[in-house]
């Protein structure tokens, strides 16, 4: 069995607490732009352990530490949520066009909308009938 695994500090995003770009172990910098390293075992195991902030065993952890095929399974999955836009090749389903005559809110005359205090006045007079 191959004795390396290829690790990667996670992308930056600030809001779920992954805020290092960089980090340095064993000689080794870590950037994360550059994406996947492959490292010995004990650099690994040791980089399984690092948390965003340093200290702090409630943060998140720093990196992603796979196996080759875990690490290819991971970028296809990332690979198919980043695709948003549809391509003209893609099998699109027809959006169908609202029919002519159909109310909106702009349809509706201003009077008919009534203010809380107007609403409670007319429910005050259904309660004492």
């Amino acid at each position: 069995m191959d004795n390396s695994y290829l690790v990667r500090l996670k992308a930056y995003d600030a809001r779920r607490g992954h805020v290092l770009r960089r980090y340095t172990y064993a000689g080794i910098k870590f950037q994360e732009e550059r994406g996947w390293y492959r490292v010995e075992k004990p650099v690994a195991d040791y980089l399984r352990t690092v948390h965003q902030l340093p200290g702090d065993t409630y943060s998140p952890l720093a990196f992603d530490v796979c196996a080759e095929a875990e690490a290819r399974a991971l970028d296809a999955a990332e690979a198919d949520e980043a695709k948003v836009k549809r391509s003209a090749s893609d099998e699109l389903k027809l959006s169908p066009a609202r029919p002519a005559g159909t109310l909106t809110t702009e349809d509706i005359p201003k009077q008919a909308v009534h203010t809380p205090e107007e609403r409670d006045g007319r429910r005050s007079k259904r309660e004492k009938e």
